[in-house]
């Protein structure tokens, strides 16, 4: 059985949880496969609003596995936070959340690690969510890094000395004045590990190996977004991780053919947290509109998100270095009450007019170009099939379809799970 794939093609905060929490119906394992805290998957139904941060965003469901694979970086304390938000709804999560061995651990110091080092950068700074996602990767590449897997050890806490001594004395190297009480953060820590340790550790690789040798389906989730992947995206104003689909195969240990439909959710306009380049940012009445009318503040950390048009140039880039086969659009409700939209569908650079993502898209090298279309008035809240739609609505849509040569099956109206629209 194929695995079924789910991320992200901005720069994150696209509506990735509630379209995981709508399939999950027709999946047996939800396989969260990399990023760690710094992600904030908002999922909305019967009244209430929920915000995952590591979970995978289909532990509302009775039936489904959630796992969390060895891709992911996980904060205890954070995780505990989560499950202790889930107890509240008296959810069995014991029995259905698994977490891979070979997933990483956030330290206290890490995230002190995190706040030195964006703090040195003053202007510089990149926009870090400070929840330690950085420092624990460098730790992970530079083979120092503790695991899930080590707590079942029993010098796991000799090791954790071990490594916590060494950051203490990056944390002096950076000279950032930053004042921290290891003590109470530890005493946190060690507390919210004990909670850790009572879930089930697994070797995901296999475990996922063995569900699809017995037919399980399978729809691994992805954190962030494209244009944030260490590789691919906007760097440095990026993540730590593999936020495009080949970061599935490693955050998971699935194979590359393995891979069947990737779905790929973006927003009818386009939205950005923290610092780095966004060529149709709007600092006029559209943008504070866009922001006003679609709640645009991150869900990790409260800040405002800028807001702009949609970018079809960085969207198809997205497309092809994933390989979407499907496209689902987030917060067209949003878009209502505009007499025109515009769509950048390419980049004045350096002077020459291109329809790829350069190298840089800094404001100096790139200006967009846009295609005007008509927009609607109607309330699509309200809507509950593809036939209400306004023509002009229709028009949006197959216009990105045939840029971007792939269909758009789903189309969101409204936060909650039943305000989704299968077209």
């Amino acid at each position: 059985m194929a695995v079924n794939l789910l991320l992200g093609l901005q720069w994150g905060d696209e509506g990735k949880g509630k379209i995981v929490d709508v399939l999950t119906k027709n999946y047996d394992i939800i396989a969260r496969f990399q990023g760690g805290p710094n992600a904030g998957h908002t999922l909305e139904f019967d009244g209430i609003k929920h915000v995952l941060h590591t979970i995978p965003s289909g532990i509302f469901h009775d039936k489904a596995i959630n796992l969390v694979g060895n891709g992911v970086v996980i904060d205890p304390v954070i995780f505990k936070k989560e499950l202790d938000n889930l107890d509240t709804f008296n959810l069995d999560y014991k029995s259905k959340l698994l977490i891979s061995r070979k997933a990483h651990l956030i330290l206290p110091t890490h995230r002190i690690l995190d706040a030195a080092s964006e703090a040195s950068k003053g202007k510089a700074k990149i926009g870090s969510t400070l929840k330690g996602i950085g420092p624990t990767y460098m730790d992970k590449t530079g083979r120092n890094g503790i695991r899930v897997g080590d707590l079942e050890l029993s010098d796991w806490k000799k090791r954790y000395r071990s490594l916590a001594n060494k950051h203490e004395a990056m944390i002096d190297f950076y000279d950032a004045k930053i004042e921290y009480d290891l003590t109470e953060l530890e005493s946190e820590f060690f507390k919210a590990i004990e909670t850790l340790k009572s879930l089930t550790f697994i070797d995901s690789e296999e475990y996922l190996y063995q569900a699809q040798r017995e037919g399980k389906k399978i729809l691994a989730e992805g954190a962030q977004g494209s244009l944030l992947d260490i590789d691919f995206g906007t760097y440095p104003f990026v993540t730590s991780s593999n936020t495009t689909a080949a970061g599935a195969c490693t955050g998971l240990g699935v194979a590359p053919n393995q891979i069947k439909e990737v779905f790929g959710i973006f927003k009818a306009y386009t939205t950005r947290v923290g610092s780095g380049p966004f060529p149709t940012e709007l600092f006029d009445t559209d943008g504070e509109t866009m922001g006003r009318v679609g709640h645009e503040f991150g869900a990790t950390t409260g800040r405002a998100r800028r807001c702009g048009w949609l970018d079809l140039v960085a969207l198809k880039y997205a497309v092809q270095v994933n390989g979407v086969t499907q496209l689902m659009m987030m917060k067209g409700d949003v878009l209502s009450g505009f007499k025109t939209l515009k769509v950048c569908t390419a980049y004045n650079y350096q002077g020459k007019t291109i329809t790829h993502l350069p190298y840089t898209i800094e404001p100096e090298n790139v200006t967009p170009v846009y295609t005007e279309m008509k927009g609607w008035s109607e309330d699509l809240t309200k809507m509950n099939d593809k036939s209400q739609f306004p023509a002009a609505l229709n028009d949006y849509i197959e216009f990105l379809e045939k840029e971007l040569e792939t269909p758009i099956t789903i189309v969101s109206v409204g936060p909650d799970r039943t305000q989704t629209i299968h077209r």
